[in-house]
Parts: structure tokens; C-alpha cells; sequence
């Protein structure tokens, strides 16, 4: 395994005191902690790395040790550090809480006020197989919170606010907890202001201190031919409203109602049809109505039951394509019941 650059990973020069290693780590980790980068793998890796270096080069033995023998000396494996960080009680025992709180906030707790991102929707709506087939245009209602202009988010009459006196105007509050030597710092949004960070002296007579009111909007969507059940279309803005940030998107999912007389398989679809005892015999052309136009199908002589006929490009349209999918027709012989004349005749004919 090539030897790792601990002093290149915390952007440090090999003669650096523990103060400034102390100090790049910091910023790092203020940068590309998992607490602060949700979700995001890449970040996650990054904060292993400089974990690691810090690790090592945090402490003056292992430092010595890595100067003369390189990473190899080290048994760690990527995953093995604690998410926290190595010694966090001690790496940050001359910060303050407010500090640390401010650390992995960005300083943004006392900036939120009147910030709210709009949410997501969902609407469900069904359509046809043959709207499906042509693509449709459909209007629909919904239910959508909007920012109360009376008071422009902020649920105060003449947005009258006072300072939030339970977390004192950040807008979060830090919950602190201890588990054996270690100190364990975790932030949440203030369930009293809702982040803001200030409350109404007075509430908005329009939306009673919500800072938003319900709106009854009309929407139009367009379906593009060839859609699927379950797939959805994503109107950017058409969610509900955001307060000093983006307005949410709404989220439209398809379903297909169940056709009479067609199944459908992607973009094939398949159709029983009934023929005659004759025309199973003699052959013949079955008149078929297909998702669009009428087909004529060559059923040929001596066609046993349940045999299946491709009719090439008469299935569905791929999304967003001009190719079709394919028809498949089952056809099924219908064997009649004979009176006894005709049973007659009948028999003559295999004699």
C-alpha cells in the first residue's frame, strides 16, 4: 500500500507545531464533518482522511514514529475512527460552547431568521391507457401553504418580533451529553421559533402566526406519450412556498387505469381474441380495433388455440421516442355446440 502524506492531507508543512496541526484540523473538520455534509459519501471519505492524519500527527509520538517509518507503521482502515473525531474533548477544550457551536453551524445560527425552504408535494392522478398512448394535457387542483403576505412570512402583526428566549435568537439549540470521558454536542432546530430564531409579539390576524395560509391553485401538467404507471413529473416551484429561500417542487405521479381489453408489458401490449372453429380450419382475417386504428390480422389455416401473433410497431410508444413497442394477439377457438343435423355434416367432413 503507498505510503500516505498526513502533513499533505492537513494541508500542513512538516515542521508545523501542534497548534497549527490543531488549527488545520479544526478547519477541516468545520468543513467536511458528516454532521455538516449530510448524506454526502464524498465528504464522509474526506473526513476519514483527515481523521486519520490528525490521529497521528495530533499526537507527538505518533508523529515522531510516522516521521521515520511513513503511514505504513499504522494499522488504520478507512472506516475504523470514530464519525466524532479523535479526542474531541480535548481538541476543542480551549473553545467556549458557543464556539463549537459555531464551528459545525458555520456561525449560521443567528442568521436564520425569516429563512424557510418551501416543502415538497405529491399529487396523484390517473389517466387512460390511450391518453397514456397520445399524451395528455390535465388540470388539476391542489392544497398549497403560501407565504402570508400580510406579514411576509414572519407570523407577526407589522412583523413586530422579540428574540426567541429559548434559544436565544440562533434559532437552534445545543444539547450536550456525556458518555464516559467523552462530551457529545448535537444541535436541533428550536421547536419554539422554528428555527427562525425570533417570535411575534403579536401574531398576523391573516395567518395567526403561521407565517403562511392555505391556497386552493389550479395546475396544469402536461403527460408525455408512452408514460408508464408509476413514473412522476417534477414541477420545479410548484410546491409549497419557501420564506427567504426556494419555493418546493411538486411532484406528480401517473397511474394507468386497467384497460378492458388490452394488458400491457413496457411498451407491448397483448389481446385475447375468440375465432371460429372455420376460420381456425380454413384460415381467414380477423378484423382487430388496436390501441389506435383497426388491424387486419391473416390468421392462417390450421391455427391451433391459444397461438400468439406479433404485429410488429402496434404496442406502446417509448417515452420521449417515435419507436412503438409490439401487439401480441392470442387468439382463442371457440368450438360451437352442434344440433344433431349438424352434428351430421360435421362428422362428414373427417370422414
Amino acid at each position: 500500500m503507498a505510503d500516505k502524506d498526513y502533513y499533505k492531507t492537513l494541508g500542513v508543512a512538516k515542521n508545523a507545531s501542534q497548534d497549527e496541526i490543531k488549527k488545520a484540523f479544526r478547519q477541516l473538520a468545520r468543513k467536511y464533518h458528516p454532521d455538516v455534509n449530510q448524506n454526502n459519501k464524498e465528504s464522509e471519505e474526506k473526513f476519514k482522511e483527515i481523521n486519520e492524519a490528525f490521529q497521528v500527527l495530533g499526537d507527538e509520538k505518533k508523529k515522531e514514529q510516522y516521521d521515520h517509518g511513513g503511514s505504513s507503521a499504522f494499522n488504520y482502515r478507512g472506516g475504523g475512527f470514530n464519525r466524532g473525531g479523535p479526542n474531541f474533548e480535548d481538541l476543542f477544550s480551549d473553545l467556549n460552547y458557543d464556539d463549537i457551536f459555531n464551528l459545525f453551524t458555520g456561525g449560521r445560527g443567528r442568521r436564520r431568521e425569516n429563512y424557510r425552504e418551501g416543502a415538497d408535494l405529491r399529487k396523484d392522478i390517473e389517466i387512460t391507457l390511450e391518453e397514456a398512448f397520445i399524451g395528455v394535457k390535465k388540470t388539476f387542483e391542489v392544497n398549497i401553504f403560501r407565504t402570508c403576505e400580510n406579514c411576509d412570512g414572519v407570523g407577526a402583526e407589522s412583523k413586530d418580533m422579540r428574540e426567541c428566549d429559548k434559544c436565544d435568537g440562533a434559532g437552534q439549540i445545543k444539547i450536550t451529553r456525556r458518555q464516559g470521558f467523552t462530551r457529545f454536542l448535537n444541535v436541533v432546530t428550536c421547536d419554539k421559533c422554528n428555527g427562525i430564531g425570533k417570535i411575534a409579539s403579536k401574531y398576523c390576524s391573516v395567518c395567526n402566526g403561521k407565517g403562511k395560509i392555505q391556497k386552493s391553485e389550479n395546475i396544469e401538467v402536461k403527460i408525455p406519450r408512452g408514460v408508464s404507471s408509476g413514473q412522476y413529473l417534477k414541477l420545479e416551484g410548484k410546491g409549497e412556498g419557501g420564506r427567504n429561500a426556494a419555493d418546493g417542487d411538486l411532484y406528480v405521479v401517473i397511474h394507468i387505469k386497467p384497460h378492458s381489453e388490452f394488458k400491457r408489458e413496457d411498451e407491448n401490449l397483448f389481446l385475447d381474441k375468440k375465432i371460429d372453429l372455420s376460420m381456425a380450419i380454413f384460415g381467414g382475417t380477423l378484423e382487430i380495433a388496436g390501441i389506435d386504428k383497426k388491424i387486419k390480422l391473416k390468421i392462417p389455416a390450421g391455427t391451433q388455440s391459444h397461438a400468439y401473433f406479433k404485429l410488429k410497431k402496434q404496442g406502446m410508444p417509448f417515452l420521449e421516442s417515435k419507436k412503438r413497442g409490439d401487439l401480441f394477439v392470442k387468439v382463442n377457438i371457440v368450438v360451437p355446440t352442434l344440433d344433431k343435423g349438424k352434428e351430421k355434416s360435421f362428422k362428414a367432413l373427417f370422414e
